[in-house]
């Protein structure tokens, strides 16, 4: 109930982690596609992004185009339809009458944080609806607050068929999450076709509830948005040459630096001097601090990326 009043929709089915809730997202694009769009079972097909991660189950990483997550794990799952990330076009262009669902994250968080252009989601939410095919939106990462909105698909005013949920949800101390849909959607699970032994315990049901007081009690949205702001105003600041482009949304943000740059170094100088941040895709890394952080700290913070990048080498090899 209380998360039903959060996001807006009618049912909620409670999980335990993320990629759980995708496959569950998965599975119930599939028997809506049978029941209702009336696909032949087995025909179904749900289109994705390249460059996406939503997990790293089986039928996951199926559709995953990256090596490390992918290779040596076949034999792989059908169905998938692999396209680019924020091209509208191409997600018309793939869409065919077996086509049930599309599935994608509104920032791609482990592709480094990319931001689509603007109006892509929109694009997205008129090309399904025209379709008949289900909107799926994995706000796993970007979800409750992180990118300075509710959900990152409030940026664009756009509400998806489905979300899935996790990350947040469970305060940082235990696994919960869950899919949201309207009934007209979740209404395809009758008693006993899906569901997860722990999924909506008392405890992690109790923590749940207690984050979303947080998120809400705090303004958390609002705080991630004003501090984002601050942090990517300071990043964009520094002078280094080897970095191309600063980007992202509330307190989810990444520094893209050049080709060939090796940002596991820098990575590691960060730890070093007091500040934990992610390295991805070779030449990116992720900065995502606590929606709890205080100005104070983010300075301190702000004050520890400018000393590590200050060292880096202004061409490759100095």
């Amino acid at each position: 109930e209380k998360l039903c009043k959060y996001t807006g929709f009618e049912m909620a089915l409670p999980m335990n982690t993320g990629a759980e809730a995708v496959e569950t997202g998965i599975k119930l694009a599939r028997r809506w596609g049978a029941e209702v769009k009336g696909v032949a079972n087995g025909k179904q097909e749900i289109v994705v992004c390249a460059e996406n991660f939503h997990g790293r189950t089986s039928t996951i990483i199926s559709f995953s185009t990256d090596p490390d997550a992918r290779v040596n794990y076949g034999p792989y799952a059908t169905g998938f339809t692999v396209i680019p990330f924020g091209d509208a076009a191409a997600l018309e262009a793939a869409i065919t009458p077996n086509t049930v669902a599309f599935l994608v994250e509104p920032i791609q968080g482990e592709a480094g944080v990319a931001v689509p252009p603007e109006g892509y989601l929109r694009a997205v939410r008129e090309i399904c609806t025209k379709q008949g095919v289900l909107f799926i939106a994995d706000e796993v990462q970007t979800g409750f607050c992180r990118t300075g909105r509710k959900f990152a698909c409030d940026h664009e005013g756009v509400r998806p068929d489905v979300m899935t949920l996790g990350k947040a949800l469970g305060g940082g101390v235990f696994p919960v999450s869950a899919v949201v849909a309207d009934k007209a959607f979740m209404g395809v699970f009758t008693p006993g076709t899906h569901g997860s032994t722990f999924g909506g315990n008392p405890l992690a049901s109790a923590v749940a509830i207690a984050a979303l007081d947080v998120l809400e009690d705090e303004k958390l949205a609002e705080r991630a948005a004003a501090l984002g702001e601050t942090l990517r105003a300071a990043l964009r600041q520094i002078d280094c040459p080897r970095i191309v482009e600063v980007r992202g949304k509330g307190l989810l943000n990444a520094v893209v630096f050049e080709d060939g740059f090796e940002a596991w170094d820098t990575c590691l100088a960060l730890r070093d001097a007091g500040l934990l941040a992610k390295q991805t895709h070779g030449n990116i890394i992720r900065f995502a601090p606590p929606l709890v952080i205080s100005e104070d700290e983010l300075a301190q913070a702000i004050a520890i990326i400018k000393q590590v990048f200050a060292a880096i080498p202004t061409a490759a090899g100095a």
